[in-house]
């Protein structure tokens, strides 16, 4: 048998190794060391820059063995983070495990690197969950993976709430049956609910280990010059520019964050044009595009040759940039989470602080930036919980078993549901399979019938996939479920993974050389000669040839920028109480922080022309204008939210008197016009706000079949239902969603049972509508004492909404027109002699 190191001995290296440095291990890392050596699993969590990488990694090479072989892999949600990953793996090995070799194994692996791992597996692998996956479709997959005595998962929040982080429980689970003292270990700097988060990862019985560090975190706001007194989507952004090219010029290194690619890139052009000189020491970096471009960047980061770089959220993870010397948030981060790990880039490092500061581009985001301080400050960061036994993930993954070697069918089944393809009253063998897939945390309740159902679904497609071969995926061979057809094989590892977005299209210069990906659909609405900004350049559309956009460099100095889907990140619950209680103390007259200071013409304006919502009030504005009626309300549930109660009240107010009614809704709040006045008497008595038959009333509000086709296309891709084509050869945008398309009405004509259907109209509701968090508010909305006030004219929280709406069907200059003559009537009615408002408080 193969020794394994003496443990102490290992654990004295490792405060040598930690001493030749100058440095002194941490409480916290002694204690995942100590954890490490006695075979627990667990997480660890603790702030960015802590140490969190050589705790783990050195309490792994406590646990090695000697000989060939896998022992340890690293799970990272990124790409990117690969390299920098296995660089600091590699720093302490030659002191403290010679011999012993890391790898990194991902989309970006050159195929001959691949070949040669497979032929000596290092000792330690730097993969992602889609790499990991693909390692179990291989035939002797048991035999390379089953030494592997260390999982760690590298930035589990990331993968904690989706799909991904259950494509990553369910790899645990088959390591676990092939070595059951499998040790795994999460980090993260970023968890709220951290006892859930490591459940999910380790099971019951995890050490949960928090790395208390004296750390700094520094948050403030970058000051505009004139807030004003009505704000709205990105009114102070072109005050804000120079502030911001102040800040750059005055640090020797800046990471501008921004929530969008389409933000990135006009940010990116702006300080161009504001500093031409800049150019070649600023750059641009988000996930569209290329590897080579987005490298290159992050090196220059690394060496400090870079002055700035506008970035999204590609550079929120622990890729250490120790030159950073200031990280700027471009609005609002909407997330708690999100702002400390962005913060995090900078004071990359023990001892050193962390700063961001918050450049608003509406004066609300002022109140919201106090709001992220107050929050920051009292650990009030967002939950991430596991999604619950999708069934599309657990269908992918009794294939990839099935190709990885095969997993025991009863020795009575023949595999074939000859009697029946759909049964699901009785079992279809694998109870060791069943059990496997139950030990991973997100499948604990699943049940047998759902069990069997995806296991008949994969065998023979279903009900109303049964005579169609491709859809035979497994069978029972000598015993075993197995893929015996190779072209099914082949389809499945080429799309094994359950990121789903948008078809993309390359861009390519016309004399060659890529530049990155844009959306097909976008695409779709050039024509020859159309500039656009892309990459930090302004292009020119040539043709399309082959999913592939080509382009050269365009004459002109300005095109349209590309819009991604997925922009939009709504308000979290909890950065949205917090602004709550912000507006509460500037309604009791309280302004300490200087964010609420900056803000305070805007807020004094709401309190005069209406009032400052606050926690357990619900404020209604109402609006006679020559648009019709108004009605406006200020949940603060954040934009997704919103969106189904505008539908749902909306619906309940045409069922007394039916009409046509326009809807707008941002984080704060939502607005209901009508042609007509509508009858507002559910609105003060309550029952518009009740919950009852709510799933029904939200389902005959909203087109739900739309939305749930939606997102029955993602889940048919990631249960292998549609497959995205070959190299060279993808499927367009349009091909997919016809087939996909074409399976949804397949199934709801003639298996209108199945359960992936089901599984679409439950996501749709849940992640698109998010509905425990709608369930919430209007709960809350129900509970609430109504303040209704009868508006002069449009309040500063009325503005925006109106803005966004009326932005959706009028040009820029027509909506530049209207805006101003909406604010004029605004301060106009601030300015008028003071008269009695029709206010009124409803318990």
């Amino acid at each position: 048998m193969e020794r394994a190191p003496d443990e102490p001995a290992a654990r004295r290296a490792a405060e040598s190794w930690f001493a030749a440095r100058g440095w002194q291990p941490f409480d916290f890392q002694r204690r995942v060391w100590a954890a490490m050596a006695a075979g627990r699993s667990g997480l660890l969590h603790a702030s960015t820059g802590a140490g969190k990488t050589y705790a783990v990694w050195l309490g792994a090479l406590a646990r090695r063995r000697e000989g060939p072989g896998l022992q340890v892999l690293w799970i990272t949600p990124m790409r990117a983070l690969a390299a920098d990953t296995t660089r600091a793996l590699q720093a302490p090995l030659a002191e403290l495990a010679p011999g012993f070799t890391v790898a990194q194994r991902s989309g970006d692996t050159p195929a001959a690197e691949r070949a040669r791992q497979q032929r000596r597996w290092p000792a330690a692998l730097v993969t992602t969950p889609e790499s990991l996956s693909l390692l179990l479709t291989r035939e002797r997959a048991r035999d390379e993976l089953g030494g592997v005595h260390t999982v760690i998962v590298d930035e589990w929040h990331e993968l904690v709430g989706n799909k991904r982080g259950v494509q990553v429980q369910l790899a645990l689970a088959r390591l676990r049956r092939w070595n059951p003292a499998l040790g795994v270990w999460g980090l993260s700097a970023t968890l709220g609910a951290v006892e859930h988060a490591m459940a999910a990862l380790c099971g019951p019985g995890g050490e949960l280990v928090r790395g208390r560090i004296d750390k700094t975190i520094l948050i403030d706001p970058l000051a505009p010059a004139q807030p004003g007194r009505f704000s709205w989507a990105g009114h102070l952004g072109a005050q804000m520019l120079q502030p911001v090219v102040d800040e750059i010029d005055a640090a020797s290194t800046t990471l501008v964050f921004t929530n969008t690619r389409s933000q990135s890139e006009r940010w990116y052009q702006m300080l161009l044009q504001a500093r031409p000189d800049w150019a070649g020491l600023i750059a641009l970096h988000h996930g569209s595009l290329d590897r080579a471009a987005r490298d290159w960047v992050e090196q220059g980061l690394k060496d400090g040759r870079l002055k700035a770089v506008v970035a999204t959220s590609s550079l929120d993870l622990g890729v250490d940039f120790l030159p950073v010397e200031r990280v700027l948030q471009i609005g609002s981060a909407k997330g708690v989470a999100r702002l400390l790990q962005r913060a995090g880039r900078s004071g990359h490092a023990p001892g050193r602080p962390s700063r961001i500061t918050l450049v608003p581009t509406n004066t609300l985001e002022l109140v919201e930036a106090a709001a992220a301080r107050r929050a920051a400050l009292a650990g009030e960061v967002e939950p991430r919980h596991s999604p619950d036994a999708p069934l599309d993930v657990l269908v992918q993954h009794l294939v990839t078993v099935a190709l990885g070697g095969g997993f025991d069918a009863d020795p009575h089944s023949s595999g074939g549901f000859d009697a029946d393809p759909d049964d699901t009253g009785g079992r279809h063998g694998a109870e060791a399979m069943f059990d496997e897939v139950r030990s991973a945390p997100a499948y604990a309740a699943l049940s047998r019938e759902a069990f069997d159902w995806a296991l008949a679904f994969v065998a023979r497609g279903g009900t109303s996939l049964a005579a169609y071969p491709e859809y035979h995926r497994v069978r029972v061979v000598d015993g075993r479920w197995r893929v015996a057809d190779r072209g099914i094989a082949q389809r499945h590892r080429m799309q094994v993974g359950t990121i789903v977005g948008d078809a993309t299209m390359a861009v390519a210069w016309v004399g060659g050389g890529t530049l990155g990906q844009v959306e097909e659909s976008f695409v779709a609405r050039l024509r020859k000669g159309d500039c656009f900004v892309f990459g930090g350049r302004v292009l020119e559309y040539v043709r399309s040839q082959d999913m592939t956009a080509f382009v050269r460099r365009a004459t002109r100095a300005d095109g349209v920028v590309p819009v991604w889907q997925g922009g939009r990140m709504p308000l979290s619950s909890e950065l949205a109480r917090s602004v709550l209680r912000c507006l509460a103390d500037a309604s009791d007259g309280r302004f300490d922080e200087p964010e609420l200071q900056l803000a305070r013409p805007m807020l004094d304006a709401q309190q005069r022309l209406s009032r400052l919502p606050r926690p357990g009030r619900l404020l209604a504005e109402t609006l006679r204008s020559r648009e019709g009626h108004h009605l406006f309300l200020y949940p603060f549930a954040g934009r997704n939210v919103h969106l189904g109660l505008a539908q749902l009240i909306a619906w309940r107010l045409a069922r007394a008197a039916p009409g046509t009614f326009s809807l707008s809704v941002n984080d704060y709040g939502l607005e209901i016009v009508a042609a007509n006045a509508p009858d507002l008497a559910p609105l003060e008595d309550g029952s518009l706000f009740a919950p009852d038959a709510l799933l029904d009333d939200l389902l005959a509000s909203l087109d739900a079949g739309a939305l749930a086709q939606r997102r029955f296309r993602e889940i048919a891709r990631v249960a292998g239902l549609v497959f995205s084509g070959y190299p060279g050869a993808p499927k367009s945008m349009r091909q997919l969603q016809a087939s996909s398309s074409l399976l949804h009405e397949v199934f709801r004509k003639y298996d209108p049972g199945n359960r992936l259907l089901v599984q679409a109209r439950d996501e749709a509701l849940q992640h698109e509508l998010e509905l425990a968090r709608l369930r919430e508010a209007l709960q809350a909305m129900a509970s609430a004492t109504l303040d209704r006030v009868a508006l002069p004219a449009p309040s500063p929280l009325a503005l925006p909404l109106m803005v966004d709406r009326l932005r959706e069907r009028l040009s820029n200059e027509k909506l530049n027109e209207r805006v101003a003559r909406m604010v004029a009537e605004a301060e106009a009615a601030l300015d008028a002699p003071a008269r009695p408002r029709r206010r009124r408080a409803l318990a």
